[in-house]
């Protein structure tokens, strides 16, 4: 059974999903900083920077914003001659100083880097991702049924005009033709009105053309499919929020107001927001994690603790190991880490409980919502993987 609950107070909103109780994520939003992810702009290019193959766009933000060749070039092409890009393309060809540039942020501005941006537009529905000037179509990983993946597929190749790529996402799973066919059309319109005020002459810019979404209609919108029963709010102007989001999906879900209440306190919130904090996690049998954040990456580090087995070194090892890999997805996804993570298990001298250990943690990271890709072990012996943010950088 799962539950949101959303507290806001003093500029910030906090944004807790439970399952039977138990955290899944967590998130926090000021609501006084500018959340730029998702917006389309019509940019104006500041600089181009031929040795980094880059660009500086001015969107009409306080700070510019940065695009590389890769986020310029159809991405077509980009996936043809990925390892010769630099060689091939020049920059200063594509755009110059005053080129008026559709864009879209694709992640937020931090304190050492200016936000992010590609011309490779992606448009989010309900049940699909739309990708403008792209063929490509794609089905979710995360539907792994042959049969289902097929009758999408051939919708997708019924009712998807020309000249627009597609994700499929979860959410489609089972879904009618008609009702999948109404989302798409809806969201080309979209695309439709941003084109207009794009290739309008008249349009002055820098400017946004396309607010996006809110995180909280992202989140509602991403898990209103998955057994979400209750969603419970402590403020009236959230509440309005949440209750016309859910209209608009048309969806029979129970929204609460609790006002002047501490909705974390009731619902025993705090205490499991406090262990979160914590550097350090204790496994069932007697070993632990410990979670470090650099600017660089994340370092995981897996330890033996107070457990020494019944068996021998190797089996003691392994089952440290998978105990883990199963709190480590778990993990990952409560504090919402993204970027470069690397795993330090306890040594393994047998290749084979090697790829077991990839297939617990791959099996866990299926109930993740955001994209993880699990490189392997290297010759260090340190597991690397990466993860984006539920939510824009940190």
């Amino acid at each position: 059974m799962k539950e949101i609950f959303i507290s806001s107070k003093d500029n910030t909103k906090r944004i807790v999903v439970t399952d039977n109780g138990n955290i899944l994520e967590k998130y926090e939003e000021n609501e006084k900083s500018k959340r730029l992810e998702g917006k389309i702009y019509l940019g104006k290019v500041q600089n181009v920077l031929q040795g980094m193959q880059a660009a500086f766009i001015d969107i009409g933000e306080t700070r510019n914003t940065f695009i590389h060749l890769k986020d310029i070039l159809p991405k077509v092409d980009i996936i043809k001659n990925e390892n010769n890009l630099n060689q091939e393309k020049n920059i200063k060809k594509l755009v110059k100083v005053g080129d008026k540039i559709l864009i879209q942020v694709k992640r937020d501005a931090t304190n050492m880097k200016g936000a992010k941006v590609s011309t490779h537009i992606n448009l989010p529905s309900r049940y699909f991702v739309l990708m403008p000037n792209t063929d490509i179509k794609t089905i979710s990983q995360k539907i792994e049924n042959d049969e289902e993946k097929n009758r999408l597929m051939e919708i997708i190749n019924e009712i998807l005009p020309e000249g627009f790529g597609i994700i499929v996402r979860t959410s489609a799973l089972n879904k009618e033709k008609e009702e999948l066919k109404n989302d798409l059309n809806e969201t080309i319109n979209k695309w439709k009105e941003i084109e207009k005020i794009a290739n309008d002459k008249e349009t002055t810019y820098p400017r946004v053309v396309y607010e996006g979404q809110s995180f909280i209609e992202t989140l509602l919108m991403d898990l209103i499919d998955k057994d979400m029963t209750r969603i419970v709010v402590d403020n009236k102007k959230c509440y309005k929020e949440v209750e016309k989001i859910i209209k608009n999906l048309n969806e029979d879900i129970t929204i609460e107001l609790k006002e002047n209440e501490d909705i974390f306190d009731i619902y025993d919130i705090n205490d499991q927001l406090e262990k979160i904090k914590q550097r350090k996690i204790w496994l069932k049998c007697g070993g632990f994690i410990t979670i470090d954040k650099t600017e660089a990456l994340t370092a995981i580090d897996v330890n033996s603790g107070k457990y020494i087995g019944n068996k021998n070194l190797e089996q003691t090892v392994f089952k440290v190991n998978s105990e883990a890999s199963v709190e480590i997805a778990k993990q990952l996804r409560l504090r919402d880490i993204g970027g470069i993570i690397i795993i330090d298990y306890i040594d393994m001298t047998d290749e084979e409980h090697k790829k077991q250990i990839i297939k617990v943690l791959e099996e866990n990271l299926k109930y993740d919502r955001s994209k993880t890709q699990i490189v392997g072990f290297s010759k260090l012996n340190l597991l690397e993987m990466t993860r984006k943010h539920m939510k824009g950088g940190e």
